[in-house]
């Protein structure tokens, strides 16, 4: 599996540094890949952040989530993704200040 960042461009929300999308080489999702992950910029001293793929509705004229890529079952955890995706974010802007159009880790 490869993380390939999209960098924002102008006109984005507040915050939003880049898009995610995970590419996949292996096992029966190769050749797809799988988008919608953000990386944010963190308020008040938070640092960086990461959402997933998620889907609006309004209940009521209330707007809620529902996020698409979600643990199965009590055993898992979105962190490790969370963290790679936010590596291969710095390691995309540290290539990106060198001159090197990087993006994918």
């Amino acid at each position: 599996m490869t993380v390939k960042i999209v960098q924002s461009t102008a006109g984005a929300p507040a915050g939003k540094l880049a898009d995610a999308e995970l590419h996949f080489s292996e096992g029966i999702l190769a050749g797809l890949k799988l988008v919608g992950f953000t990386v944010w910029d963190g308020r008040d001293d938070r640092g960086r952040g990461v959402t997933f793929p998620a889907r609006q509705y309004l209940i009521n004229g209330e707007r809620r989530h529902y996020v698409l890529l979600r643990a199965a079952g009590d055993t898992g955890n979105a962190e490790p993704l969370r963290e790679l995706i936010l590596s291969a974010y710095a390691a995309c802007e540290q290539g990106s200040s060198a001159g090197d159009p990087a993006g994918e880790r």
